[in-house]
């Protein structure tokens, strides 16, 4: 059943952004499960002006953090406008870090949007799930 496979953890949480920002690193391995899926949502409210392109990170030790490449995402990384208000992103990772998070470089804003990003984890090698 979902609830003893499957938890959600905030990377970005949700906020009025004129300027770039980086998430919080998710723990693939929260609580010892040792999830084996990841699916990045974003989800957004109203975007006023600017661009917030969205990247996919990955780490190691949840202090370094590059991009993820494409070969390791299912779907793609939004650029979020002006025209995408209450809209959901999703993309599937792929790769083998422990730590993921969503960066946005935002753009040619002013008065900029308000988005956040959540991490869906799923398939862990220990079930049930602790819920927090």
């Amino acid at each position: 059943d979902a609830y003893s496979n499957v938890t959600v953890r905030e990377t970005l949480s949700i906020a009025t952004r004129t300027a770039s920002a980086n998430g919080t690193g998710v723990d693939r391995y929260l609580n010892g499960a040792g999830f084996q899926d990841a699916l990045i949502i974003v989800h957004t409210g109203t975007i006023t002006d600017g661009t917030h392109a969205v990247d996919v990170q990955e780490s190691d030790d949840n202090t370094t953090f590059t991009s993820v490449a494409a070969s390791e995402l299912q779907g793609t990384e939004p650029s979020i406008g002006a025209s995408d208000d209450n809209k959901m992103y999703v993309a599937g990772y792929k790769g083998p870090k422990r730590y993921g998070r969503i960066a946005v470089t935002a753009s040619g804003t002013t008065s900029g949007g308000t988005y956040g990003a959540s991490v869906l984890l799923a398939n862990p090698r220990v079930a049930p799930v602790v819920h927090p």
